[in-house]
């Protein structure tokens, strides 16, 4: 069994090498990525323009051989250009379903705050049940399947904030940030004649047997009580108007247990769980207007009650 994990290990860390071949000196954001699409979850990334959240997406989509479409979100997309549209055939007298921009393996809602509220809401139900439906017929998604939506946390003019029950569908935030000076260089001189071809290096039905094996990884019993416990406890602190969902609690759970494979264990300890705090559960917190004020982040707050909720000394294996 311990071999099968090393194995998952090499393959995983293969698959993080191959985006790294133009996503330079960002490991940490291609490993969230991963372990998103091993969760069978979304990511929302917001950052500013030209970091490399198109070709984050794109090279994973390559690495894993699989579908992949940008969808630049504007305030004039409709919902059925997402979801899809019947379309009256007049030689047959049938309304023959046509597909949307959905209906892709890998998709990059590219500045998803500028869509309307109605258009932003289309995408609840694939991004939840992994299906849509249109008058009435529903359609499964591709598999995998996984929607990663970016915004500019700068720039808010003409836009529509998520609101909170949508940013809880997605299973994490993440920012890439700007380069190190160094890696910066190695950009320019990577980029410097063309960009480097990322070749696939997985199956899509080797990712999907991967997302089966994350269920299956071992969580101790003391960790449960931890991850409920550090739920509880944004509910309850004082800072914080809103905490975290159950739905978040699994969110950690599971995102914990991808983490765990990907580093070849077949259990997860604590420390599989404490770097993934802020980006699954930070944006599904609500911070006071008060505390706002004295510049209290929902970051903060977690590391605040990560530092004071006890861990779990048992055995984890």
């Amino acid at each position: 069994m311990a071999e099968d994990f090393s194995a998952a290990r090499g393959y995983l860390s293969r698959i993080a090498d191959n985006i790294e071949r133009v996503i330079v000196g960002k490991r940490g954001a291609v490993e969230l990525s991963l372990f998103a699409l091993l969760c069978g979850g979304h990511i929302l990334v917001e950052d500013v323009p030209g970091v490399g959240k198109t070709s984050l997406a794109s090279a994973l989509s390559r690495s894993v051989s699989c579908s992949f479409r940008r969808v630049q979100f504007t305030p004039d997309i409709m919902p059925s250009d997402i979801t899809g549209f019947s379309l009256y055939n007049q030689k047959t007298g049938d309304f023959e379903y046509r597909q949307g921009l959905i209906f892709s393996s890998l998709i990059l809602a590219d500045e998803i705050n500028r869509a309307s509220p109605k258009t932003q809401a289309s995408l609840l139900e694939a991004m939840e049940e992994n299906q849509v439906t249109v008058d009435g017929v529903t359609y499964p998604m591709a598999s995998p399947f996984m929607v990663m939506a970016t915004q500019n946390p700068a720039d808010f003019v003409g836009t529509y904030p998520l609101p909170e029950a949508q940013m809880d569908r997605f299973l994490m935030r993440i920012s890439i940030g700007y380069p190190r000076p160094e890696d910066e260089r190695s950009i320019l001189r990577r980029f410097k004649e063309t960009e480097p071809e990322v070749k696939p290096v997985a199956k899509a039905e080797e990712i999907i047997a991967l997302q089966k094996a994350v269920r299956k990884i071992h969580v101790d019993d003391s960790l449960y009580d931890y991850f409920v416990q550090i739920a509880n406890a944004t509910r309850s602190h004082p800072d914080v108007a809103l905490g975290v969902s159950p739905r978040g609690t699994m969110a950690l759970f599971h995102t914990a247990q991808a983490r765990a494979l990907y580093h070849g264990r077949g259990y997860v300890t604590p420390d599989d769980v404490k770097p993934l705090a802020e980006p699954v559960l930070a944006h599904r917190m609500v911070v006071k207007p008060e505390s706002k004020l004295r510049r209290v982040t929902a970051a903060w707050v977690l590391e605040d009650l990560l530092r004071r909720v006890p861990v779990p000394m048992g055995r984890q294996q």
